[in-house]
């Protein structure tokens, strides 16, 4: 008998999602266990598994289409058995519209104009390089005097001869000038600055994800809703910058090598410092506030759509090296968009990291609901402070910022939590205990 296979909620907030690429075709064996499809949550992009033997007899929702959950998407069955297309069809998404449909609604150029309009859009050149005037180039709209060749050579690297001043005889561009411009960016010869000029980018739109769609909705939910103010702190990243040098040194001799970055130190303290202060590990839910036994330490990780925000479970039980072997797995399934649901779900505090990656001096992030606070981490800059005998000296320094929403947590609560975070940090050894 024929099984309909249905749109899966593969997360708690999931409510619809989109056939990324179908691994199966019409009419291939399955196995209980295949993955057939690749499927686009608000979270990720994550695998579809069959639990039926048998024969891919239909598929519903083509790649593109964005389905309800538990709404079918496809039919397994034995080969040869009729399926009721049309009855499973009323709740699988309306068809896209295509090219032709577009064609019969309104007038349009024929297809052979179309063609040869993108022919000619691809030829075009994406950024075409100029220079700035030079006296030797014609400025009136008079012909550029160049050989056969460097105009061949110009035209095929998107390369404009105007304002190139060439080295041959009476000032002609040679093939040599259009290859040293196109090596160093400057002509032989040549003084003056290059500019590029022409459009950044393509335009076009882009339609949606259910990931953006998600983080579009929750962040404007958090901005909106949740009462935001912020708490920074300054600290002194000297003892830190100077204990991981030898500490990476060691563990690079361990058997099973490790490396510490200056984030894991910041999640660990951040985790830790919860045991003191931990109101600011809770949400709230309306008529109560949630206060939460253990640090579920989220934090975030750039992805080509977006922002998502892995888990470590219970951080505040492991030591920072065990932090730093599980967020770099975490980031790596990130990457490739293989984290599974419980991996990225149920986090109660969130670390967003913008300094070391990308060089960030000092930032404020949005809390992400239904957490009550995200710590903002910049980068760790040098600069002149005043040491203990009012001497001044350089020094490592590295900004903190605590996003708290008001209605869980006191300004002082804020206040106490960052002191702590930045006695840890500035005392680093505690953090290896």
């Amino acid at each position: 008998m024929a099984e309909v296979i249905e749109m899966p909620k593969l997360s708690d907030t999931m409510t619809e999602g989109t056939v990324v690429k179908w691994l199966r075709k019409v009419g291939d064996e399955v196995a209980s266990g295949d993955v057939i499809a690749e499927i686009e949550t608000d979270k990720a992009t994550m695998d579809l598994e069959n639990f039926e033997d048998g024969v891919l007899l239909a598929i519903i929702a083509e790649e593109g289409d964005s389905v309800p959950c538990k709404q079918p998407i496809a039919v397994v069955g034995e080969a040869g058995e009729e399926v009721n297309l049309e009855e499973l069809k009323k709740g699988a998404p309306e068809p896209k519209a295509d090219s032709s449909e577009k064609k019969e609604s309104a007038p349009a150029e024929s297809q052979t104009e179309k063609e040869q309009q993108k022919d000619a859009e691809i030829e075009k050149p994406v950024h075409t390089l100029s220079t700035a005037p030079a006296p030797a180039a014609n400025s009136d709209g008079a012909r550029v005097k160049a050989s056969p060749l460097a105009k061949k050579i110009a035209q095929e690297k998107g390369i404009s001869l105007v304002g190139l001043r060439g080295t041959g005889p009476g000032g002609r561009i040679v093939k040599d000038d259009v290859l040293s411009f196109a090596e160093h960016g400057s002509a032989a010869g040549m003084g003056g600055s290059v500019l590029p000029v022409g459009p950044i980018a393509v335009e076009q739109s882009t339609k949606v994800s259910n990931m953006r769609k998600t983080i579009a909705k929750r962040l404007v939910q958090s901005k909106t809703e949740f009462p935001h103010f912020y708490v920074e702190v300054e600290v002194d990243a000297d003892p830190m910058v100077a204990m991981r040098g030898p500490i990476n040194d060691e563990l690079s001799k361990l058997p099973q090598p490790a490396k510490l970055s200056f984030n894991d130190f910041v999640m660990k303290a951040a985790a830790m410092a919860m045991r003191a202060q931990p109101s600011v590990n809770a949400s709230w839910e309306g008529e109560t506030i949630r206060q939460f036994a253990d640090v579920q330490l989220a934090f975030g990780v750039a992805i080509p759509d977006g922002l998502i925000t892995p888990i470590i479970r219970e951080a505040q039980n492991k030591n920072v090296v065990q932090i730093s072997q599980e967020a770099k797995q975490l980031i790596a399934k990130a990457k490739e968009g293989k984290l599974k649901p419980d991996e990225f779900t149920g986090g109660t505090f969130t670390i967003s990291n913008l300094g070391g990656p990308y060089g960030v001096d000092r930032f404020s992030a949005i809390i992400n609901p239904p957490q009550a606070a995200i710590l903002a981490v910049a980068n760790i800059v040098k600069k002149p402070v005043v040491n203990s005998e009012d001497e001044i000296v350089i020094g490592h320094r590295m900004n903190l910022t605590l996003s708290a929403d008001h209605r869980v947590v006191d300004g002082a609560d804020a206040a106490l939590y960052l002191r702590e975070v930045k006695r840890l940090l500035e005392s680093p050894s505690i953090l290896l205990l």
